[in-house]
């Protein structure tokens, strides 16, 4: 009796755990769920990205987060998110907490080229602003160079470029890179800092709206005065010019690396070129002639 009733408990105990692992579901590049954070800097090509993966692989569903940059870069680590894009060069502080709380290798997934822009109101006369410029109104407590928040990659990034930190920066704040764009005929004597991405769409109405309603700055470094074109940011000679990449903690090759591998290869460069963006891996077309 004692006997079968031992049984009956290994048996149960057997089911148990049978039915605990068919529903631990692990995702894969074609079918799951996952959540991604990036920077509303980088909002539109990360959601093109999203959108065509999943339009793919119907399986799949991709969660975009809107976050600023640095703490979109806490969830990876903490595990809150799959993937992170980031811009900016992590401080050597910042990868031993990766190493640490990821256990694994670091190895950024290049896909774009994007860059920071600045903007004056479209009745300003300025056409361009100098390094010593910029440098000079971020030290003014005159304030008048507003960027889309604080956290923000566009912060970031200028502070990195400058060689300082954010905090050591004076400025005032719209939050938004949209907003930004709005706002800044109110205040003619400002000037804005946005993404690229913000307006580089070139066949999205919004886009052209936003993008005509402001006049973009050309930057000039040393002896060179250069516009934020496609051509500048390819070579990487316009001094903002910034490349996006993924980050992700996942160890093995799910969803989220899926959609890196997508992203990082033709069908997703596409999708980064018709964003309006530089793809980073460019596929050169050989055509022979007989």
């Amino acid at each position: 009796m004692k006997s079968k009733t031992l049984l009956f408990f290994l048996g149960l105990l057997l089911f148990f755990f049978s039915c605990k692992k068919k529903e631990r579901v692990v995702d894969n590049p074609v079918q799951g769920e996952i959540t991604i954070s990036t920077d509303e800097s980088f909002k539109s090509v990360a959601e093109a990205l999203t959108d065509r993966y999943m339009a793919l692989y119907p399986n799949t569903k991709i969660n975009l987060e809107i976050k600023k940059e640095d703490l979109g870069y806490l969830d990876l680590l903490d595990n809150k998110v799959r993937v992170v894009v980031m811009s900016r060069e992590l401080s050597q502080k910042e990868k031993d907490a990766y190493k640490s709380k990821i256990d694994m290798d670091m190895v950024p997934a290049r896909f774009a080229a994007d860059a920071v822009v600045f903007i004056v109101p479209k009745s300003s006369t300025r056409t361009s602003i100098s390094l010593n410029e910029i440098k000079e109104e971020l030290n003014s407590d005159n304030k008048r160079i507003v960027f889309d928040g604080t956290n923000s990659s566009n912060l970031n990034f200028v502070a990195q470029k400058l060689n300082t930190t954010p905090d050591k920066l004076k400025f005032s704040i719209i939050n938004g890179n949209k907003n930004v764009v709005e706002q800044l005929n109110s205040h003619p004597d400002k000037i804005g800092v946005i993404s690229l991405n913000t307006i580089s769409r070139p066949y999205d109405k919004e886009s052209e709206e936003l993008r005509n309603s402001v006049k973009l700055l050309s930057v000039t470094e040393g002896n060179k005065t250069l516009e934020p074109t496609i051509a500048n940011i390819r070579n990487m000679s316009y001094p903002f010019t910034r490349v996006l990449y993924f980050l992700t903690n996942e160890p093995y090759f799910g969803l989220g690396n899926g959609l890196i591998r997508f992203s990082c290869m033709q069908l997703g460069q596409i999708v980064v070129s018709k964003e309006g963006l530089q793809p980073y891996n460019i596929f050169e077309r050989q055509v022979q002639m007989r």
